[in-house]
């Protein structure tokens, strides 16, 4: 796997790189017929480590790996190394570590999933989706939550989102699928002139091949997402499960289990087709931009 791009975006983000040493080392520690417990005795630690590596939450320790493919007997000197060297690199900190200090550790954990992703989908009511926004609409939304923030603060927290677009813009970038419900689009994040920019932003990119938006109307009335926000990953590896996100205040939800997925996927499902389709989208977004931002207000 490639190593990260220089500001934004990886063919291997250290995030996906642990899940899947982890999901190798439980298929070798189940086809060993080895309990987490012993597992975990045997690299001095517990059951409850065993279980977060194998999930890829936490780092690897190459020592701890190396003890592990010991205990589950592999004993082939290329694929002990192709692990342990699968360990090192899921050790290496991604692009975004440089942005540490105004990064909580739950989102760095998504970052590492969105660089790494093949398909975003993306269900969004309050704002106008992160890797969408545009520089000035994201200092808008960073402001409300970061009021006190000092200037510099808010300025690396906007160069972050920026510098997270750039996957969708690499080589081989991913497939996002967006819905908007119109809310979004009416609250006017930093203001009118902001608004016009950012919905002229949203006509452009949906130019882009691997870009679809779809706007929920208002007349749609109620629809399946109604309680928030969420977005579902899909990854290139088939090791690897979908996983659904969704973002609180302090904190994120990350679901990977096959029902939980299911049951996201069937609401997007329904919301897709609740929402306009994509061209009737942008014959939407032209005439709302002039009717909500026309040019004159400023």
């Amino acid at each position: 796997m490639s190593t990260a791009d220089k500001d934004g975006g990886s063919a291997g983000s250290p995030t996906v790189l642990r899940m899947l040493l982890g999901s190798q080392l439980r298929k070798l520690r189940e086809a060993k017929g080895v309990t987490r417990e012993k597992a975990g005795w045997e690299i001095r630690s517990s059951e409850s480590k065993i279980s977060r590596m194998e999930l890829g939450r936490v780092g690897f320790k190459e020592r701890d790996v190396a003890d592990l493919l010991t205990l589950y007997g592999v004993d082939d000197d290329q694929e002990r190394a192709s692990l342990l060297a699968l360990a090192r690199e899921a050790n290496t900190p991604g692009w975004w570590h440089k942005h540490s200090d105004v990064l909580p550790n739950w989102f760095q954990a998504y970052l590492g999933l969105e660089a790494t992703a093949t398909i975003i989908r993306n269900y969004e009511v309050q704002y106008i989706p992160g890797l969408l926004q545009t520089a000035d609409y994201a200092r808008g939304v960073i402001l409300l939550g970061h009021t006190l923030a000092p200037a510099e603060e808010i300025q690396s927290r906007v160069k972050l989102r920026m510098a997270r677009q750039q996957v969708l813009h690499r080589a081989e970038a991913p497939r996002f699928w967006g819905l908007l419900d119109e809310a979004a689009l009416r609250r006017p994040i930093g203001g009118q002139a902001v608004m016009r920019e950012q919905i002229l932003h949203l006509l452009e990119l949906a130019k882009l091949p691997n870009i679809t938006l779809q706007v929920i109307p208002f007349e749609a009335g109620g629809h399946a997402a109604a309680g928030g926000q969420f977005s579902i990953l899909r990854f290139h590896d088939q090791e690897l499960p979908d996983v659904v996100y969704m973002e609180q205040l302090t904190s994120a939800l990350y679901l990977d289990k096959r029902e939980d997925v299911d049951h996201y996927a069937a609401a997007m499902e329904r919301l897709c087709v609740e929402a306009l389709q994509p061209a009737d989208t942008i014959t939407f977004l032209e005439r709302f931009l002039d009717e909500a931002y026309p040019l004159t207000s400023r």
